[in-house]
């Protein structure tokens, strides 16, 4: 399979807080660099009953004389491992001693009931060991409740993969069991994925789905069963973590590409559509989805053909939409962008005719420009965020830049120009911008304010869109008290 070279950093590290009593110190003078046959500890068994499994890995002194280490558990008592130094079982041990040029066996246990819900997807610790002026660490990493895993078994460590469905291969994942992907889950060339109503997948640090060109992928999620994409830190304290997993990456094809409610959250990149080598023309379709909390972009497309349709695109550190060189419908899409996790300087919406991307080249990593024609259709759509400016475009010569706004709410300077057909420029009064409700009040300018004839007969929602419709994703619909 030919690779595009991505700068993925993947990280195992693990915030986790431990504090020892200064009795637990050695009395070495200095602290010496340790040497671990593993950094990281993986358990890849799927748990299907309540299981023990056990691993190790060898801690060496390289140094001349004698060294004194205390050994612990960050998680303590607490952690669903435990460890056994040199035949001797425990949570925390004092002055082991590891002489010169030798080395000691740490043995690791991992107890997990996959049946307990609340167990997360990983279960996560570290093995530190403490000097007087040194700490280091062995990161243990499990995995909890009973799901499929996707485990990777190629590429460099700097994009580990495992291809899903080869070429000619249709794969389909139900929604028996959530999916966890450690690294990035690939179709092949050809390959085709199916998900499921009511699928879950939840996907670890820098990984991802990565549908390599011509490859092809359908998101079936309904308004009862969507599908679920997000991060797999499911303890409240990551809720805010907008950076959990990469990006749903879709290369070029020859199908179309369908994604039907879904909601793709807390990535750095929620959906990346980019055309490795030609502008081949299939379609991403996306319908009645949410892309949202992310990073940097909520959908980056390069090269691309996307169509949405009652789609909201909200929270997202730079872009919400940056939409650079290929063809874009959008009709009744909501972006809403208050991301307050950092400064923002980028408009919600960014349309060019070019764009630049990092690749290597003769073994550096260097800018490289790309020029290409870019035509785009906003119909019934509200463009709106924290900042003066949220619609913004650029153009170099050598190519095309066409576009067209019909009946929408942009928050923008400047309007008044042929590209704004019935637009302005008002607060959508959305329910609640800190809450991340982006219905509309009653009183919102968006009311009864689209263009008819898009043949959208319904909301985001399922609910019908009454006469002339409102704009953006959501149709007006009165919402009790207790409900915002």
């Amino acid at each position: 399979m030919k690779h595009t070279i991505r700068i993925i950093y993947i990280s195992l590290a693990i915030a986790l807080s431990f504090t020892m009593p200064s009795c637990h110190r050695n009395n070495n003078a200095d602290g010496v660099e340790l040497e671990f046959s593993a950094d990281t500890v993986l358990f890849d068994t799927v748990f299907t009953t309540i299981t023990s499994s056990t691993q190790s890995f060898t801690v060496r002194n390289t140094t001349g004389s004698p060294v004194e280490v205390d050994i612990a558990l960050a998680g303590g008592k607490q952690s669903n491992y435990s460890i056994n130094v040199d035949g001797v079982a425990g949570t925390e041990f004092r002055n082991v001693e590891i002489p010169a040029h030798d080395s000691i066996f740490v043995f690791v246990k991992v107890n997990i009931d996959p049946t307990n819900q609340n167990t997360p997807y990983l279960v996560t610790d570290s093995v530190m060991f403490y000097q007087k002026s040194r700490t280091q660490s062995v990161q243990l990493v499990a995995f909890g409740q009973d799901a499929h895993f996707i485990v990777p078994n190629d590429g460099p460590a700097s994009m580990r993969y495992r291809i899903i469905a080869h070429e000619h291969e249709h794969v389909h994942w139900t929604n028996d069991k959530p999916w966890v992907i450690y690294g990035w889950a690939v179709v092949d060339s050809l390959g085709k994925l199916t998900i499921d109503p009511g699928t879950k997948v939840y996907v670890h640090s820098g990984g991802g789905i990565w549908v390599y060109r011509y490859g092809n992928i359908h998101i079936d999620g309904t308004l009862e069963e969507p599908v679920t994409i997000t991060g797999d830190r499911l303890e409240p304290f990551f809720a805010n973590d907008y950076a959990q997993w990469d990006a749903l990456w879709i290369n070029e094809g020859s199908e179309d590409n369908i994604i039907e409610n879904a909601i793709i959250s807390n990535s750095s990149y929620g959906i990346h559509f980019e055309a490795l080598e030609e502008y081949t023309g299939n379609r991403n379709i996306i319908n009645n989805s949410v892309i949202h909390n992310n990073q940097v972009m909520g959908i980056r497309a390069e090269g691309a053909n996307v169509e949405m349709n009652n789609c909201q695109v909200s929270n997202n550190g730079k872009y919400s939409l940056a939409l650079w060189v290929g063809d874009f419908t959008l009709n009744h899409v909501t972006v809403a962008n208050y991301f307050s996790q950092s400064s923002r300087n980028t408009p919600s919406v960014a349309l060019t005719n070019f764009f630049v991307k990092t690749e290597v080249v003769g073994g550096e990593a260097v800018n490289v420009s790309y020029l290409g024609d870019a035509h785009a259709t906003f119909n019934n759509c509200i463009l709106y965020g924290s900042l003066q400016n949220e619609f913004g475009t650029g153009t170099k010569e050598g190519a095309e830049l066409t576009y067209t706004l019909h009946n929408c709410i942009v928050r923008k300077d400047s309007i008044n120009n042929d590209h704004y057909i019935n637009c302005f420029n008002a607060n959508p009064k959305f329910i609640a911008t800190y809450g991340q409700n982006y219905n509309i009040e009653e009183t919102s300018p968006a009311v009864d304010a689209g263009m008819t004839g898009l043949g959208i007969t319904t909301d985001i929602l399922g609910r019908p869109r009454n006469g002339i419709p409102d704009i953006g994703a959501y149709e007006y619909y009165p919402i009790p008290e207790e409900k915002r």
